[in-house]
């Protein structure tokens, strides 16, 4: 295979801004290992949704170029004085949350015409939407934990909401539906904070989840990559927060320490088995292809349930993604050469359509 120009990208308009550029850095930093195999333009996207091309990856500097995606038959990235254009071969988005995980990004990409790695415009939707996933899980055989929504704009019944609350039972989870990193969560104890989580997850998105929670329950994940029948699954992993009473914002980002990982998890071989094989289901199940990292609950009984899926998860050194694989005896490296090939892969099959010739 000759020397692919590889754009990757990263920042974008999301609450996970700052933790997509750090996992690129590392995306970058393992790519570049290869200069024989791939030529690294690497593209920053600031808040606003301006995309600029840097020297090094990393966060916006004076130096960085404004750059623009184009549709033209000799390039598919520009600069927007006119002083530089190439054709990307493969773009790697390093891009976590809302406008970026979710399918828009996706949705651009394939309006280019452009191999790119990770899943598709469907598989990313339906994967940022915590109710359709854990709806598709459910389908594929996976439990879940009961839970209701509410939307904004949409008056919605408290004392109705409150008797559910009572009926299922304390604590719930209050989370906004389409986002990630657990930005907008809060834990209810006590019913008289039901409202108010409620109204700050809605600020967040349109759609609120309330679901049923296993207090003290177990984190344990598992990563993904790959497609249909040739998929590997990675050993499974488990966090444990040790800054606040779940796996919030705050304990994974902003306290030193906040949390601890156990790479792999301190559980039964065969209920290991079992989440594996469940995690494959929901990926293929959503029609996933190229990576994601399926998140689990795990009671104090050994009940497990799903919780979500990642279908752009975090990639730096101090990531799960890596972390799951390399204690699986993966190195990380060709994973990322895998998805690569797997990116172009994809994008050839969708070219022999009849609707693409």
């Amino acid at each position: 295979m000759s020397r692919l120009n590889v754009v990757v990208l990263y920042g974008g308009k999301s609450t996970e801004h700052e933790v997509s550029v750090h996992s690129a850095q590392t995306v970058c930093r393992m790519l570049a290992v290869h200069p024989e195999k791939y030529r690294i333009y690497p593209i920053f996207i600031d808040k606003q949704g301006f995309w600029f091309l840097q020297k090094e990856c990393g966060f916006r500097t004076p130096q960085d170029m404004p750059v623009t995606p184009v549709l033209r038959a000799d390039a598919n990235v520009t600069a927007l004085n006119g002083s530089l254009s190439f054709k990307a071969d493969v773009f790697f988005p390093v891009l976590h949350g809302t406008n970026c995980e979710d399918g828009t990004m996706q949705g651009l990409l394939e309006t280019l015409g452009v191999p790119y790695v990770g899943c598709g415009v469907l598989a990313s939707a339906m994967g940022m939407d915590k109710e359709i996933s854990k709806l598709l899980a459910a389908q594929a055989g996976v439990e879940i934990l009961p839970y209701v929504t509410v939307s904004r704009g949409e008056a919605y019944d408290k004392a109705e909401l409150e008797a559910w609350v009572k009926e299922t039972g304390l604590p719930v989870f209050v989370k906004p539906v389409r986002l990630g990193s657990s930005v907008g969560v809060r834990k209810v104890k006590k019913l008289e904070e039901l409202h108010e989580a409620v109204s700050f997850a809605l600020q967040f998105d349109s759609d609120v989840m309330i679901e049923k929670g296993i207090d003290r329950a177990r984190e344990i994940f598992c990563a993904i990559y790959g497609e249909g029948a040739h998929l590997k699954t990675s050993a499974c992993g488990e966090l444990r927060t040790v800054a606040g009473e779940f796996f919030d914002y705050n304990a994974k980002y902003i306290v030193a320490g906040g949390c601890e990982t156990n790479v792999p998890a301190n559980i039964a071989q065969d209920t290991q088995i079992c989440m594996r094989d469940d995690a494959a289901a929901v990926f293929r199940t959503l029609r996933a292809s190229g990576l994601a990292r399926v998140d689990f609950l795990m009671d104090k009984d050994g009940r497990y349930y799903f919780s979500e899926i990642n279908t752009l998860p975090g990639m730096s050194e101090t990531s799960l993604f890596p972390q799951l694989f390399e204690a699986s005896g993966e190195d990380y490296g060709q994973i990322l050469d895998g998805l690569i090939r797997l990116a172009l892969d994809v994008r050839a099959r969708k070219d022999t359509l009849a609707l693409n010739r």
